[in-house]
């Protein structure tokens, strides 16, 4: 394999668990920059809140977003690819997830439109309250909506995505599989325990990294592709290279080629050194046989 682009998740894998980047893992990107690889941001995230600082990292320009459903250039801000949901299977999710609701069990609506994310009101006042930790993340990246379900209706030809945030994972796969089984236009996945998202059938962050290839001449087989959930499997299935860090998911750990170590121990940066320094062994043998 002859490395020439990377895929990365953040998260819980290229971010630690404070949502930042280190500094090994900042060299490490920039090295790989410096060596002409090309690095994709793959995230569940919309684009109004991918962080700051990858937002402005030099030589990252390509970004997936919400989950497949659109691809941004940074540089120029420009839209390159996107999907919405359609009408029907918005109504569809609402009618299905509000036809399942318990009494004893709370969940709460997010959405994208064009980059944004919104969600309901007393979900971004109190995260916790329906299992959700990053409070601050929440309360900082979402818009709050009173009537959330008049606001989707409202909306419903616009939206790039929706998530159900739910505290418990009984009901999380009941919604699941009867969302599968009435609506064939979505595509469903899951970043962490607590959240279903759900976007056109066509999304999924391998769909995405595959236009930005296509864009760029690149194969597949260039490709290393990073991630730790459920929604970065089939991305890590399809690259070149697929690696899944320590404290990944069960279902992105069997999807991957390689294993490394956890989001909190700098996996991605040794990771990126690693390849990198098979690079330059592939250089290095190129340069003295010529071939």
């Amino acid at each position: 394999m002859k490395l020439q682009c990377i895929a990365l998740d953040l998260d819980f894998t290229t971010l630690n668990s404070q949502g930042q980047l280190s500094p090994r893992t900042h060299r490490a990107l920039s090295c790989a920059i410096e060596k002409g690889v090309q690095i994709i941001v793959a995230s569940g995230r919309a684009l109004r809140s991918l962080p700051k600082e990858i937002l402005e990292f030099k030589g990252i320009r390509y970004a997936v977003t919400s989950n497949g459903a659109a691809v941004y250039d940074l540089r120029t801000g420009v839209c390159l690819k996107q999907y919405k949901l359609t009408e029907q299977s918005v109504r569809g999710i609402l009618r299905i997830a509000e036809g399942l609701e318990p009494t004893k069990h709370r969940f709460a609506y997010e959405a994208f439109i064009d980059g944004k994310p919104y969600a309901q009101a007393d979900y971004v006042a109190d995260p916790l309250r329906y299992g959700t930790k990053s409070v601050s993340y929440v309360q900082s990246t979402r818009t709050p909506v009173e009537n959330f379900r008049e606001f989707i209706l409202q909306n419903a030809a616009k939206l790039d995505c929706m998530d159900l945030v739910i505290d418990d994972p009984q009901l999380k796969f009941s919604l699941w599989k009867r969302l599968e089984e009435k609506l064939p236009d979505v595509y469903i996945t899951s970043s962490v325990g607590q959240l279903l998202e759900i976007s056109y059938k066509d999304c999924g962050k391998h769909s995405g990294v595959r236009f930005v290839l296509e864009q760029l001449g690149l194969p597949r087989e260039a490709l290393a592709a990073f991630g730790d959930g459920d929604n970065d499997a089939h991305m890590l299935e399809y690259a070149g290279i697929g690696i899944a860090v320590a404290n990944a998911s069960e279902a992105c750990k069997a999807a991957a080629d390689r294993i490394t170590r956890s989001n909190d121990e700098d996996g991605v940066a040794l990771e990126i050194f690693r390849l990198l320094a098979e690079l330059d062994k592939q250089q290095a043998h190129l340069s003295k046989y010529g071939r």
